[in-house]
């Protein structure tokens, strides 16, 4: 075995030092014209002596003391020709002449013998990085192809010790598992731990994080409950990861339920949310849907801040797309919203969900959408079956890349028995002060036709009354008065044409006015008021409906 013609291979100091060495010093015998010999002019000079070339370098000395573990092996079945004190030291005494299967056992535990093989095949350098070796440290193995002067083929292992980066690399790790871990915990605790139920829908929600190897995002969703059987859907996506996203996303989803309070259009919640995302972060932006479901209007008013559309299924399995209107992202700042509607009669499904179940490396944003609309169209069952088929159709797994938020409600049809528990009638308050007695006794019929107890029939009897007395004297024309009933309450609502909102207030002893809303407030177990489109007002309470008896 030559040595010296396998040495310049390896990685180390050897050609460095080749290439900075300087040709032999040669001297001419110069004792004829008197000078001095050529040794002592040498040291007289005081120069350094001359630096061996590559081929007089004692190789085996060389590898001996390279820090870094080395072997040869030779032939096919890699018979080991030698180790250096590195490796002997890590392994302990290694026989020589002995296949590498059973002469290195700690490199076949660790699958390196099949890249000896390969490294021979192909002549070319394999490596195998940050291993952990027998004797608990960390090495990543080079096999470079050597000629021998036989013929034969033999290969060269150059094992670096790499501990201390895989340890480093480990720590990394484990903190950034900590911190993904700190926000899904924030992130889940931000969420819903269990969804408000309205009266008129049936509402499922899923949220699944992005695998290990992405950082935690900021999507989120709610149910908000608005009284008078109005129900508030909001879902929103912040941009960014981790901690930071996820916070940001708690502010948002308080806010948000408590300008729901408010009982405001859609665009002017998310007109709020604007200056409010600004507020809180000014490199931060969100989108955002926030939808209003009002069963007597059989339709879903919503407004969207640079958030992907929302889909509705009707009826005959026809799946609509809500594009328009389309603002831009929560905290740009300078743009004026504006609602959309888009129709979510009994038996239709909606679907709002994030870009994580739509949005794909290499694909266009519409073609998700439109196999999103595909999986809709077949979906059927309770929303809850329907949320878990669509995040299956949109194959999103544990180890999906991004976070997903999905929110499905479904408007039921309701027939039979169970229809029965959900009534509506509505009366046209027309002319003067008589409106006020035809609406109490078109109150009473509706009530008892109901079959309500006495209790509760005269209770509500005397609220509709008051809010039709408080329309008559404080609003315009148009005028209604709707009472309807769910299987959990019994709503009265009146509407008119004035867009004053009444207020709850205090009555003096002496004031022959201001007691009708606060009557109201009392006996009802909830009320409220809010702005309807196109002008006016709606004023509404509702009373609980007792449990019927097991």
């Amino acid at each position: 075995m030559n040595f010296t013609r396998w040495s310049a291979r390896l990685p180390g100091t050897q050609r460095r030092a080749a290439a900075r060495a300087e040709p032999p010093v040669t001297t001419t015998d110069r004792r004829s014209e008197g000078s001095v010999p050529a040794a002592r002019a040498e040291r007289l000079g005081d120069e350094p002596p001359p630096v061996p070339a590559v081929d007089e370098l004692p190789v085996r000395e060389v590898l001996d003391r390279v820090p870094a573990l080395v072997a040869l092996v030779h032939g096919p079945d890699h018979r080991l020709a030698y180790v250096n004190d590195a490796y002997t030291a890590a392994f302990g005494a290694r026989p020589c002449g002995e296949p590498a299967a059973d002469a290195l056992p700690e490199l076949r535990d660790l699958g390196l013998l099949p890249l000896l093989d390969q490294a021979l095949r192909s002549g070319k350098p394999r490596t195998l990085k940050s291993r952990k070796a027998p004797d608990g440290r960390h090495y990543t193995f080079t096999c470079t192809p050597a000629a021998e002067d036989n013929g034969k083929g033999a290969v060269l292992i150059f094992a670096t010790d790499v501990t201390d980066h895989a340890e480093a690399a480990e720590r990394l790790r484990t903190s950034e598992r900590r911190q993904r871990e700190t926000a899904v915990t924030l992130q889940r605790s931000l969420l819903p731990q269990e969804l408000e139920e309205p009266d008129d829908l049936r509402i499922a929600a899923t949220y699944q994080p992005g695998g290990t190897e992405a950082a935690v995002g900021g999507d989120w969703y709610d149910v908000i409950t608005l009284g008078g059987g109005r129900t508030a859907l909001v879902i929103g996506d912040v941009m960014g990861r981790g901690v930071r996203a996820a916070a940001v996303m708690g502010q948002l989803r308080t806010a948000v339920r408590a300008y729901a309070r408010l009982d405001l259009p859609p665009h002017e919640v998310l007109q709020l949310l604007d200056g409010l995302a600004t507020e809180i972060d000014a490199n931060q932006i969100a989108t955002c849907v926030y939808a209003i479901h009002d069963p007597n209007e059989g339709r879903l008013v919503y407004a969207s801040a640079g958030h992907l559309p929302i889909l509705v299924r009707d009826d005959n399995g026809t799946v609509l797309r809500a594009d328009e209107p389309t603002g831009p992202p929560l905290g740009t700042g300078g743009w004026m919203h504006a609602s959309g509607s888009i129709p979510l009669g009994p038996g239709s499904t909606a679907v709002l969900y994030t870009d994580g179940l739509v949005e794909r490396r290499n694909e266009d944003l519409d073609e998700g959408i439109a196999a999103l609309e595909r999986a809709l169209a077949g979906a059927t069952g309770t929303p809850q079956v329907v949320c878990d088929r669509l995040v299956r159709s949109a194959g999103v797994t544990a180890d999906h890349d991004d976070d997903v938020a999905v929110l499905v409600l479904q408007h039921p049809a309701r027939t039979g028995p169970d229809g029965e528990l959900f009534r509506n009638a509505a009366l046209e308050l027309l002319g003067g002060v008589e409106a006020a007695p035809r609406a109490r006794a078109f109150a009473s019929g509706v009530l008892t036709s109901w079959r309500f107890p006495a209790d509760l029939h005269d209770l509500g009897v005397l609220a509709a009354s008051e809010l039709v007395a408080n329309s008559l004297q404080h609003g315009i024309p148009p005028m209604r008065l709707r009472l309807r009933r769910t299987d959990r309450r019994l709503i009265i609502e009146v509407t008119d044409g004035d867009d004053h909102l009444p207020r709850r207030r205090r009555a003096e002893p002496g004031d022959e006015s201001g007691r009708g809303i606060a009557i109201v407030a009392t006996i009802a177990s909830n009320w409220g008021s809010r702005s309807t489109p196109g002008g006016g007002k709606a004023v509404w309470c509702e009373f609980v409906l007792p449990k019927p008896a097991d």
